[in-house]
């Protein structure tokens, strides 16, 4: 029986809205749960980033709005996601999070940029970094991270850039991270790691920026394979031990534009094949081990602004095809053993700022061209054999701020077209041959500033001090030592009031010191000794309170000593010696309590007794008082225990020496022609003469004496009598001597103690630890002990044997059969001393507490050259050798100079007191090195 047809569309009709209704409410079901899980794993996200950044101290601050019951963090500050709610990048920058990095990345499958750099993030980089396989860029360099660089970054194969510099990463750089294929920038400069630059890195076809400078552990030789990363527009392996020649490959990186391998162990030859890449704008290669000569090919480089050869060894000429490098800004080839001439087309460089060439050998005359080069501001052509003429066209340079010529062999006079220089700051012409005047205009520049105007050591200037030199209102040093100038001080240079030292010594000026020096209230040294200054030294020189060092000696001053000079509170050294000055010591010098290198009063008309106030100069270390008519008694000095070196030589002192270690060492010659001087430990007293020192005076003395010659005859006799037990006692002791030595000085033995610096602890604290107990060591010139002092410190001390003490004392092998290897110590020491303390000057300023103020190796090589070039020239006496000349420097071999002291004023001083003899030095090399922190290149 059939449906009727109504019936049967009305089922059918039923059977699809059931159908449609279950798949209406099956596809809402699976999108309410798609939501659902789309929406969890946000969450998720937030999670991890909150529970790492929440120990922050930081989260308060810079994440106010990083809120754990947010459902995403979208909103957050340094969080950017996508559409759909995932983080695609973390970008944390410059905030001090102090936080490890213990973030949980294998959570952020989208992640494509991390960015947590200069953060102080600790610890290690995450191994499940690699499994952040969207990352196309981390940055998390400037932190303190340590461990190694993960291998597994090797796995991300859309990274583009990998950033890792300024932490403390170690270990060696992972051959896996070549597997990085899109790779275009790798810094890994400035950390620990070590070992090998991985050949494969040479795959990176990519790669624009290679650095991994600073990693002073990375050795070996640099990859022939890098020549293939065609892309490679930045090379920067500086500051490691690479070593090896630079590879012939590196020619074909015709993009390359800044090749920066510097201060590592690079030798060999510069390549030629260098000149190939045509896009080349900074070269540097100084601080290596580079031979050969620069290469002609250089002249290719149209491009190239920096060239930093410094410090090398290379030989030859500057090519002459340098003048191709028509872009060229800064050209610094010094510290090579480079000659020839300077060539003619550096004049064709319009853009050259800085040329510096010098120590090295170059010859011939300076280029007149050289005035083509209007840009230029630093011409150093120092320590060369430059020879000829200044050029006068070097006064249409209107940039020129640095012009060192000094050691060479130019002749003439200065052009006066330097004044024209109107924004100089450093001139050092000196040591050369130059003649005539100083040019009046020179004193006109008024940006001559943080340097000194040396234009003068050790040649032949002459004339005046012209009073243009008022203009320098900002000149901070003035050295015009050692020429032939002649007349007056002017008085404009109280105008000057920028000047901490002037230095006009070793010149024949004359009339009286102006007074307007006291208008120089930063003034720290005044040195004016060997002229011919007269009149009496101003009494406003005691407004000087920062003076700490007034050298007035070998001049006709006359009259007394200024009162005013107590008020000095700063004045660590005066000298006034061999001067025409009378009347008596002002006891106001007893006030000057900074007073601790020396007071020299020595060879003038001083009269009256020692002032007790001197007393109080407990800091003293050297006081010359001889060659005067002082009298009375010498008890001011008795306290004076810092003393090491004392001259009361031929005065009129009386009375009995005070009994202290000081008194009792002093030489016969320190005390000679003082007929009323007597000794207590002697009992006797001493005429003027000082070859009959000692000599009976009295009839109490006739009897002492003919008791003396009696014990005399005696002892003689007894001698004769103990030859033969003398003869026994030396074989005897020459068995047991090696045993013995330890004791071998015994207690009998006069201690000398010189303290060569400020001590905090006494010789009787030294003595009471020279016990067997102490040794710590013994030596072929003595025996070495601990020795604990009262105020904590711990020194060692070495107490000589006595064939090394008569060594000390001038009793060579061939006199006394002594060894002589100690003495060989000490005369090594005397006659280089100065030279010592220039060194520690220049160790002082590599620790300065400003590191921009701090010299580079190249000032440093620069500076310990100049002191060994001019040993012999200037070499003075050693502060605590007194009376002892250095060699050559017997005399003063200026033609038409001052002579030296003669033999027959014993009173006359030299120059006890060593300074800097080097003006470039002093003055210059620090303030303006030819490498400054703009070309020390990259890493």
């Amino acid at each position: 029986m059939s449906m009727p047809s109504s019936r049967q569309n009305l089922l059918l009709s039923s059977s699809s809205s059931s159908s449609s209704l279950s798949f209406f409410i099956l596809n809402t079901l699976f999108s309410t749960l798609l939501f659902t899980s789309y929406a969890a794993i946000p969450n998720h996200e937030a999670s991890v980033l909150f529970s790492w950044l929440h120990p922050s101290p930081s989260i308060s601050s810079s994440f106010s709005n990083w809120n754990n019951l947010d459902s995403t963090p979208c909103k957050w500050t340094s969080i950017t996601c996508s559409p759909q709610g995932f983080v695609t990048e973390i970008n944390i920058q410059s905030v001090p999070l102090q936080i490890p990095f213990s973030l949980n990345l294998s959570s952020f499958q989208s992640l494509r940029k991390l960015v947590i750099s200069d953060a102080n993030i600790t610890g290690t980089i995450p191994v499940d970094i690699g499994d952040c396989v969207s990352l196309q860029f981390i940055d998390l360099s400037s932190n303190s991270l340590v461990g190694t660089i993960p291998a597994s970054i090797g796995k991300l194969q859309n990274l583009e850039d990998l950033i890792l510099n300024s932490n403390q990463l170690t270990g060696r750089i992972p051959v896996e991270i070549s597997n990085c294929i899109r790779l275009k920038n790798l810094l890994l400069f400035d950390n620990r790691l070590a070992g090998y630059i991985p050949p494969e890195l040479g795959k990176l076809s990519s790669l624009k920026v290679l650095r991994a400078g600073g990693n002073k552990d990375i050795i070996g030789k640099i990859p022939d394979e890098l020549g293939d990363c065609s892309n490679l527009a930045v090379l920067g392996l500086a500051d490691t031990r690479i070593s090896g020649s630079l590879p012939v490959s590196l020619g074909k990186l015709s993009k390359l534009q800044s090749l920066s391998i510097y201060t590592t162990m690079l030798s060999g030859e510069i390549p030629p094949d260098l000149g190939n890449c045509s896009e080349l704008v900074d070269l540097f290669l100084y601080e290596n081990r580079l031979s050969g000569s620069i290469p002609l090919e250089i002249g290719k480089l149209h491009k190239l602004e920096q060239l930093l050869l410094w410090q090398n060894s290379l030989v030859g000429a500057i090519p002459e095809e340098i003048g191709n490098c028509t872009s060229l800004k800064m050209i610094d080839i010094s510290l090579n053993s480079l000659s020839g001439t300077i060539p003619v087309s550096i004049g064709d460089l319009f853009q050259l700022e800085e040329f510096m060439i010098s120590d090295n050998n170059f010859s011939g005359s300076i280029p007149s061209n050289l005035s083509n080069a209007t840009s230029l501001m630093q011409l150093q052509l120092d320590t060369n054999q430059i020879s000829g003429l200044i050029p006068p066209e070097l006064g249409s340079l209107p940039k020129l701020t640095v012009f060192f010529a000094w050691q060479n062999q130019l002749e003439g006079s200065i052009p006066s077209t330097l004044a024209s220089c109107s924004n100089l700051q450093a001139l050092d012409l000196s040591h050369n041959s130059l003649t005539g005047s100083i040019p009046p205009g020179l004193f006109q520049l008024r940006n001559l500033t943080k340097t000194s105007l040396d234009i003068q050591r050790h040649f032949w200037i002459a004339g005046t001090i012209p009073k243009e030199i008022g203009g320098l209102g900002i000149l901070n040093f003035l050295d015009l030592s050692s020429n032939r100038l002649s007349g007056p001080v002017p008085d404009e240079i109280g105008n000057c009031t920028e000047l901490q030292m002037i230095d006009l010594s070793n010149n024949t000026l004359q009339g009286p010191l102006p007074n307007s020096l006291s208008s120089l209230t930063g003034l720290q040294v005044l040195e004016a000794s060997t002229n011919q200054f007269t009149g009496q030294i101003p009494a406003s020189l005691g407004r000087l309170v920062s003076l700490n060092k007034l050298i007035l000696s070998r001049n006709s001053f006359s009259g007394s000593i200024p009162l005013s000079l107590g008020l000095s509170s700063s004045l660590q050294l005066l000298d006034l010696s061999s001067n025409g000055l009378t009347g008596s010591i002002p006891m106001e010098l007893g006030r000057i309590e900074t007073l601790e290198i020396a007071l020299n009063l020595s060879s003038n008309g001083l009269t009256g007794p020692i002032p007790p106030q001197l007393s109080a100069l407990t800091r003293l270390s050297i006081l010359d008082l001889s060659h005067n008519k002082l009298e009375g008694h010498l008890s001011p000095l008795a306290g004076l225990d810092n003393l090491v070196s004392l001259n009361i030589s031929y005065n009129n002192f009386t009375g009995y020496l005070p009994d202290n270690k000081l008194f009792r060492q002093l030489s016969p010659t320190d005390l000679a022609g003082n007929q009323g001087l007597c000794s207590s430990i002697r009992d006797s007293c001493f005429l003027k003469d000082v070859d009959r020192a000692g000599m009976p005076r009295n009839e109490n003395d006739l009897r002492r004496s003919r008791k003396l010659k009696l014990a005399l005859a005696l002892l003689i006799t007894l001698t004769v009598a103990m030859v033969i037990m003398g003869t026994i006692a030396i074989i005897r002791a020459r068995r047991t001597i090696r045993d013995d030595d330890d004791s071998e000085l015994g207690d009998s033995w006069p201690w000398q103690f010189t303290p060569f610096q400020k001590l905090n602890f006494s010789i009787d604290q030294v003595l009471k630890c020279l016990v067997d107990t102490n040794i710590i060591g013994k030596g072929c010139s003595g025996v070495v002990y601990r020795a604990d002092m009262d105020n904590g410190e711990v020194i060692a001390v070495k107490k000589l044997w006595p064939n090394a003490m008569a060594a000390v004392n001038g009793c060579n092998d061939e006199k006394c059969g002594v060894r002589d290897s100690f003495s060989t110590e000490v005369k090594t020491l005397a006659s280089e001393i100065e030279e010592m303390m220039q060194a520690l000057g220049i160790a002082l300023l590599c620790v300065n507490s400003s590191p921009d103020e701090r010299p580079n190796m190249k000032d440093v090589a620069a500076m310990l050259k100049e002191i060994k070039h001019e040993r012999e020239e200037y070499a003075k006496v050693d502060v605590l050798v007194k009376g002892s000349p250095a060699p050559g420097n017997q005399e003063n071999k200026r033609s038409g100079g001052v002579p030296a002291t003669s033999s027959s004023n014993p009173g006359g001083t030299q120059n006890l007191y060593p300074k800097s003899n080097n003006s470039s030095f002093s003055a210059f090399s620090l303030l303006y090195s030819s490498s400054s922190n703009s070309k020390t290149g990259f890493k």
